[in-house]
């Protein structure tokens, strides 16, 4: 991507398909879901990951939390393309460190 302020945001369910989105709110929420995260099996609960991350998250950029559970998910997608994260299959599904 040409704009240092973008990055372009992966999908486990579309390889290959990328859409650009803003750096600095990716950053931020992945440094606190990768806080939150535990190393190992059984992982934590989407759900879970959207109670704990809002508290690790600047106020500046998302104020109140807002559109935290959007960025929560494009993130998880993104990073389980990455293979930084994985999902353990179960219901519902629960999400690790790699």
């Amino acid at each position: 991507m040409t704009n240092a302020s973008r990055i372009e945001l992966l999908n486990v369910n579309h390889p290959g398909k990328g859409r650009p989105a803003d750096a600095v709110l990716y950053v931020a929420m992945k440094s606190a879901m990768l806080a939150v995260l535990p190393d190992s099996k059984p992982g934590l609960t989407v759900a879970q990951v959207q109670d704990a991350v809002p508290a690790l998250l600047p106020q500046d950029l998302y104020p109140g939390g807002a559109k935290a559970g959007w960025w929560v998910k494009a993130v998880q997608l993104d990073l389980e393309a990455r293979g930084v994260i994985r999902r353990e299959k179960v219901s519902p599904l629960r999400l690790y460190k790699a």
